[in-house]
């Protein structure tokens, strides 16, 4: 049986059900999700976005249950502390999408990782589906993080540090301090921060905060050019909001290249499987970044039976092939291709 409560929300005491979510609480209160007030992009407490201050703790609004008198203040104060739930930290030997393709041909570790938990899309076939969906965990503070992450970084002897995820971009404030935290620990010439994304919110003004704040390399993904070819692949069922996060990665790898490839290493990442997107949309997606900058770095991602799409077939390395001689039709100049057998460079 539902057993009502009373809970204080930012002042004001008000009657709710026992064990429903905080950010359900909110939601029947008038708090608005996604474009107001309340940003609760993963839904599973791993990115901490969405996160509020319980009984005077941060917590995760989207995991956090509700309980007699409770006390919820949504509006944090400027220098509170963020945090977010960060994982498997080591040694990469191949590196990400932002990742330059020459330093793939090496044959020991040429950066360390960490991966954050929590994704505001739900690609079915997702290819880190243990860390992205996982809402158990310690969530660390960006300094904690850029600790870890610099002594990972002297233990495995080199230069590049990364963050992928998950979807490494939510949770801004949590970003922003912890490429800043990295940059202090790190203030060497020949430290690299690369963050790997999907770019679906990675608006303008968060781009030149990330790049203030130190960031030196980054890997946008663009998940298709078209919205439903988005949709599948990314498994939003809402076009409105898939055509936001579609042309807000456009944007951002247009702006990008536009404002700051003088500055910072870009390379753009592109998934291919027959069963998501077609060889005629990935020419036409090469066509729009050639015309942008025929130079720029395109990774061809095979993406392979995982997740809840366990049936679907890996592409071939001469599949892989013949995608990488489309995009060079198509003006490319780098384009490298993720095969089960190890990259095809440019």
């Amino acid at each position: 049986m539902e057993r009502g409560v009373s809970v204080e929300i930012d002042g004001k005491e008000i009657k709710s059900t026992e064990g429903i979510t905080v950010k359900s609480a909110l939601v029947m209160n008038g708090y608005k999700v996604l474009k107001g007030s309340l940003f609760t992009p993963c839904e599973v407490g791993g990115c901490w976005s969405c996160a509020v201050l319980v009984n005077g703790t941060l917590s995760p609004s989207c995991t956090t249950r509700i309980k007699d008198k409770m006390t919820i203040e949504t509006d944090l104060p400027n220098d509170y502390t963020p945090k977010r739930i960060i994982q498997n930290f080591g040694g990469h030997m191949v590196g990400g999408v932002g990742t330059p393709w020459q330093l793939k041909k090496s044959t020991g570790y040429i950066e360390v990782a960490c991966f954050a938990a929590g994704c505001n899309l739900l690609c079915p076939q997702c290819q880190n589906w243990d860390i992205t969906y996982k809402g158990n965990g310690v969530a660390l503070t960006p300094r904690d993080t850029a600790e870890i992450m610099s002594a990972t970084r002297k233990r495995f002897s080199v230069d590049r540090m990364a963050i992928s995820g998950g979807e490494s971009s939510l949770n801004r404030k949590w970003l922003i301090e912890y490429i800043k935290e990295l940059k202090r620990l790190n203030p060497d010439p020949a430290a690299r921060i690369h963050v790997d994304t999907n770019a679906s919110i990675l608006t303008r003004d968060y781009i030149d905060e990330l790049i203030d704040a130190g960031m030196t390399d980054i890997g946008p993904d663009l998940k298709g050019y078209s919205p439903e070819t988005f949709m599948r692949i990314s498994g939003i069922e809402d076009k409105d909001l898939a055509e936001m996060y579609l042309s807000t990665a456009w944007d951002a790898v247009r702006y990008l290249i536009e404002n700051h490839k003088e500055n910072i290493f870009i390379g753009v990442g592109i998934p291919y499987n027959r069963a998501f997107i077609s060889p005629q949309e990935i020419e036409i997606m090469g066509e729009k970044l050639s015309d942008m900058d025929s130079e720029i770095q395109v990774c061809v991602l095979d993406y392979r039976p995982e997740f809840r799409r366990t049936e679907i077939i890996r592409p071939s390395y001469h599949e892989m092939l013949d995608i990488q001689n489309i995009l060079k039709r198509k003006g490319l100049k780098t384009v490298i291709c993720q095969t089960e057998f190890g990259h095809i460079e440019p």
